[in-house]
């Protein structure tokens, strides 16, 4: 009798409870659900994130140097801000809800950590046990230890996606998408199966007399060791005297499987908000150039997780004292959004002309250092004001005596 020891974390296990049996690698394995997480998770890590404030003359950048310094550069000592906020990302689109957990010390943020989607439960207090009625909060048991930790709504940041139905926690895409995404690993499989084969699909055996099931399965192995895999493709299978090796061979163009893979990938990259075209499917692009694509992305999917972030982080991490201050996050989208040279400096000098932007300040744009005498503003003398327009006539208000 044969045995077998596992842990408690071993696929094996998890296999004979029935207990998540698609983990999030087996999703990954898709090519079109890895690019879109990809392109999700690399676009909100690659933006930099801004710490702002209110003022009487306007939006100015924030001086609360340590707090900003720390969501930007190393929100922990093991993740740079890049790193940490791709895998944010990557967790609420494949969870559907990505947690944070802000750590302070006394008053003071002292990093932020990311905790396991699978491992968090969003509870509602509604008989006050823990002290509040009605109140949100976080509970999360460490798969390693066991041990559990309740956390207050205010010490967590909770992102989700935008498929919700109770407003508190997320529906992700491949809850939604489930028979869809199965379906195309299938056609993966299947796929990686006809390879194996020496893309022979299966193959009728002609023979007389009858055989029990023993002998069947050994003459059937025995020719699956000359005729089966891409190893044998091209050699002679014996066949003995009597029995016929008869292939049936797959036509993919009859049953439509490429054109099925395709419309699943992109049934697969709209439900994330990916463009056609981000997935390598040029057939009906209809953008006018590079720009034109981004700025397409940025609003019809970029913009409503952005948005969440920067109020989500507003809200959490800023003090009431600091909000009503006029201190704010946001993302720089300019990076993504950010056009060719020739267009830049154009665009650059139409705002420095107009006194939109100080030379310093379209200087900074080009990340060029400030010269002495750039941060006035300049316009062209020839304008004036409109109410004063006739006056260098001698007409009042524009209109002649007649």
């Amino acid at each position: 009798m044969s045995s077998e020891t596992v842990d408690l974390n071993s696929p094996t296990l998890l296999q004979w409870l029935g207990i998540d049996k698609d983990t999030p690698r087996d999703k990954l394995s898709d090519a079109t659900y890895f690019a879109c997480m990809k392109i999700m998770a690399e676009s909100i890590g690659k933006l930099p994130l801004k710490m702002y404030q209110h003022t009487d003359t306007g939006i100015v950048k924030s001086d609360k140097s340590d707090m900003y310094n720390l969501l930007k550069l190393r929100p922990n000592p093991y993740m740079t801000s890049s790193t940490f906020w791709s895998t944010v990302e990557m967790n609420r689109n494949h969870y559907g809800n990505a947690y944070v957990w802000c750590r302070y010390n006394g008053i003071q943020l002292q990093d932020l950590w990311i905790m396991p989607s699978q491992d968090v439960e969003v509870i509602i207090d509604d008989a006050g046990i823990l002290g509040t009625k009605n109140k949100l909060w976080y509970r999360y048991i460490d798969s390693k230890t066991g041990k559990l930790y309740t956390f207050n709504a205010d010490e967590i940041m909770h992102f989700k996606t935008s498929m919700t139905f109770d407003g508190i926690k997320g529906l992700s895409v491949r809850d939604i998408l489930k028979s869809t995404v199965d379906g195309s690993l299938e056609s993966q499989k299947f796929m990686n199966n006809l390879y194996k084969t020496g893309l022979t699909g299966k193959a009728v055996l002609e023979y007389t007399g009858d055989l029990d099931k023993s002998a069947k399965e050994r003459l059937v192995k025995g020719f699956e060791e000359f005729a089966s895999g891409s190893k044998n493709s091209g050699k002679i299978i014996p066949v003995p005297l009597g029995m016929k090796l008869v292939p049936l061979n797959i036509k993919l163009t009859d049953s439509q499987f490429f054109e099925l893979k395709k419309y699943t990938a992109l049934q697969i990259a709209s439900a994330f908000g990916i463009k056609p075209n981000q997935i390598n499917d040029y057939e009906k692009s209809s953008y006018a150039s590079a720009e034109a694509q981004n700025l397409a992305f940025y609003v019809d999917t970029l913009l409503y997780p952005l948005k969440q972030y920067e109020e989500e982080m507003t809200y959490k991490i800023l003090s009431d004292t600091l909000i009503e201050q006029g201190y704010f996050w946001k993302f720089n989208v300019n990076v993504i959004l950010r056009a060719d040279i020739k267009t830049q400096i154009e665009s650059l000098s139409k705002g420095v002309n107009n006194g939109i932007y100080t030379a310093n300040e379209a200087r900074g744009y080009l990340d060029r250092p400030a010269l002495e005498g750039g941060d006035v503003l300049m316009v062209n003398g020839n304008y004036i004001p409109i109410t004063d327009i006739g006056k260098q006539y001698g007409i009042e208000g524009g209109d002649s005596d007649e």
